[in-house]
């Protein structure tokens, strides 16, 4: 008999922390990873309900036992990053199998690789592959589908132009800092992985299709918003924002083919949020080009997270996240989105959007839209997802502006 859920861990990480509160105890939920040492340490020191998971050995360096992992079980769920060295073999284990899949990843050449090997198989099988799970890219792209839905609702029409203004409290992850790491190193020794980096479609289904419209810049400088608000880069746009455009096109471009989609960091207002806006502008930048070379890498090495290490327990509780996306439409109609959660946003939060994703592969079969490939979070669970997270705590609201 199958697991029904199958979660590759090799640390305590919120989101398996999230499932042993929150499944429900006749789900039947496997922990796997290399070392069945480490699994039953992992699973000890988790909450009772995840003391009889089962534990399954399995390596992304060896095929079999991924091809096993995967045929034994429903739903697939992987925290391991960074997903370009370890993530492949794991996709193209569920595609062949059927099995659903879902991560937690920000890297875009990797999500491009997966499309390309798995999509074609994972439809054929029916097995369903979400990436971008987290932070990045639920709130994004669920605050964009609700946009849409409301202009369609009163007739408005498609979305133009649609912005997102970030603002949240937290800490650092090593895992995510390694995975820049990865995607930097490629990008410097890859022109092709550059160009895809620098392609505001490089996640569509159909890149010849994609219409011409002018993307915002996913790394610009100092702006300045509604009501004097002073904004900077935010460091996930580049990501999300292409998570969102393939949203668009798997659908079909119902949101629009004149879509214009950005993302920015809300820094306040005044003289402070101007100061604020310009240093991280440029902090971004000088830490992009320190983390890129080697002489400065090793330097920073020093003082930032390993991989597997991330902020302290109260870090975590006192952080939180709120994503404001405003969009105009084809009607001259507006409206804005509101996407928030407590705790801090790549860990507590992710954990809630983690959970509540491998649950609705799990447990919501028959409610979620009837596709199957390589999806986006607004198209592999849409409403359903919205649903579970609005019960998990977090916020998740469209109004009209006019």
């Amino acid at each position: 008999m199958k697991n029904i859920l199958r979660v590759i861990d090799v640390s305590i990480k919120p989101g398996t922390v999230h499932l042993a509160e929150h499944a429900p105890p006749d789900l039947r939920v496997g922990l796997a990873g290399r070392s069945r040492v480490k699994l039953e340490a992992v699973r000890s020191r988790l909450p009772v309900a995840a003391h009889d998971w089962a534990l399954i050995e399995a390596d992304s360096d060896h095929p079999g036992s991924l091809a096993a992992l995967a045929a034994g079980t429903r739903v697939l769920f992987t925290t391991v990053g960074p997903y370009a060295k370890y993530g492949l073999p794991v996709v193209e284990a569920c595609a062949r199998a059927g099995t659903h899949y879902g991560d937690l990843t920000g890297e875009v050449s990797f999500v491009r690789e997966a499309i390309d090997r798995c999509d074609t198989l994972a439809r054929t099988t029916g097995a369903r592959i979400v990436h971008g799970c987290g932070y990045d890219s639920v709130p994004s792209d669920l605050a964009v589908l609700l946009l849409h839905r409301a202009a369609e609702a009163d007739g408005a029409r498609g979305l133009t132009e649609v912005q997102l203004v970030a603002k949240a409290k937290g800490g650092f992850s090593g895992g995510t800092i390694e995975s820049m790491r990865g995607q930097l190193d490629g990008v410097r020794s890859d022109p092709v992985l550059r160009f895809l980096a620098g392609d505001p479609y490089s996640l569509s289904p159909d890149r010849a299709a994609e219409p011409s419209t002018r993307q915002p810049a996913d790394l610009g400088w100092v702006g300045r918003g509604e009501g004097g608000l002073w904004t900077a880069p935010f460091i996930m746009a580049s990501v999300n924002t292409r998570i969102v455009r393939r949203s668009n096109a798997l659908q079909g471009w119902a949101y629009g083919r004149s879509l214009r989609y950005g993302e920015v960091m809300g820094t306040g207002r005044g003289p402070a949020g101007a100061v604020i806006a310009g240093a991280t502008a440029l902090g971004l930048r000088v830490f992009g080009a320190a983390l890129a070379l080697p002489p400065t890498r090793k330097l920073l090495d020093r003082v930032l997270p390993p991989p597997g290490a991330g902020p302290s327990e109260a870090v975590r509780r006192s952080g939180w996240f709120r994503s404001q996306v405003t969009a105009s439409t084809e009607s001259g109609r507006r409206y804005r989105a509101i996407a928030a959660g407590p705790g801090d946003p790549g860990y507590a939060a992710t954990a809630v959007m983690a959970g509540e994703t491998a649950l609705s592969l799990a447990l919501d079969g028959d409610r979620l839209p009837p596709a199957a490939g390589s999806l986006t979070p607004a198209t592999a669970f849409g409403d359903v997802l919205v649903e579970r997270l609005r019960a998990a705590g977090h916020t998740y609201e469209v109004n009209s502006l006019n």
